[in-house]
């Protein structure tokens, strides 16, 4: 089911403008509040069922969480309002560790209800989800891999990074499913979600209340740039893994053939790692299986 709102996919300059314009006070005017939104459906079904398990221990906690990119990046937000500004947390177990299990996995459990509901109108869309799931769990744990072998940066850190940088995609689609003119053109979608994803992401992140240098890690991660090896920060981890996870090119700068040249080029310097990180993508999907 649709909201019942309307944007006309075939209209051209001003007057698309005027209605994108119209879409992004929308969007902005929720990002104010409380955002909740949806992200893999069969993921957070899972998750669910997983939060109800009795013998819940903050391992299997972590474990599960750190598949949910929106749940992670609330629950380190929660975890860094209760410590003040004594700490800065920034990877999930800690987090949960400030929060309690209790605590951790009831704030979870509201967010995953939360999701179902407003699952219910993102059917026609599952794919792109899908796609974009599986690309963002590829990710962190290439980043993760990346950071514990080739730098000092925390590795959990760098596993939450890769596994949010594309929030904002995950956002696009649940608000684009309001729109019933997209849902009947999935090419309209993936054409704003190019344009908007980044800026949105990051507008989420920073709503979100994530730590400064989690969110300017993530910063035109889809944006050509030269090959930064060796890696030595936590934005050249993400924009790395998010290469190696397979980035379909998403930067309107981006060209496709330079695109192809940059993943070929990040596929051969890290091949070595190549097997680490598929075990570690096994092992976050089987929380699921």
């Amino acid at each position: 089911m649709t909201s019942g709102k309307h944007i006309d996919c075939d209209k051209s300059g001003e007057a698309l403008k005027e209605q994108r314009f119209h879409m992004l006070e929308d969007i902005a005017r929720e990002l104010a509040g409380d955002v909740v939104f949806p992200t893999n459906f069969d993921a957070v079904v899972a998750l669910r069922k997983i939060l109800q398990a009795p013998q819940l221990t903050i391992q299997d906690l972590t474990q599960a969480l750190a598949l949910e990119p929106l749940i992670s990046a609330k629950l380190i937000h929660r975890a860094n309002l209760d410590a003040g500004t004594d700490q800065n947390i920034v990877d999930l177990q800690t987090a949960i560790k400030a929060l309690g299990l209790k605590t951790a996995r009831s704030c979870a459990m509201s967010i995953v209800m939360a999701q179902l509901l407003g699952a219910r109108g993102m059917a026609g869309l599952s794919e792109m989800a899908d796609a974009l799931w599986e690309h963002s769990i590829r990710a962190a744990a290439a980043a993760r891999v990346i950071a514990a072998n080739c730098t000092r940066i925390n590795p959990d850190e760098a596993m939450l990074a890769g596994m949010i940088h594309d929030l904002g995609g995950f956002y696009m689609l649940y608000r684009a499913a309001q729109y019933e003119e997209l849902l009947q053109r999935p090419e309209s979608i993936r054409f704003l979600m190019i344009d908007w994803h980044e800026s949105i992401g990051i507008a989420l992140l920073k709503a979100l209340g994530l730590p400064e240098e989690i969110i300017s890690a993530t910063e035109d991660h889809d944006h050509p740039r030269p090959p930064p090896l060796p890696p030595r920060s936590l934005r050249d981890i993400v924009y790395i893994a998010n290469l190696l996870a397979g980035s379909h090119c998403e930067s309107p700068l981006q060209d496709e053939r330079q695109c192809t040249r940059d993943i070929e080029f990040f596929e051969t310097a890290f091949a070595h790692l190549k097997p680490e990180i598929d075990a570690l993508v096994q092992e976050m999907r089987s929380c699921f299986s």
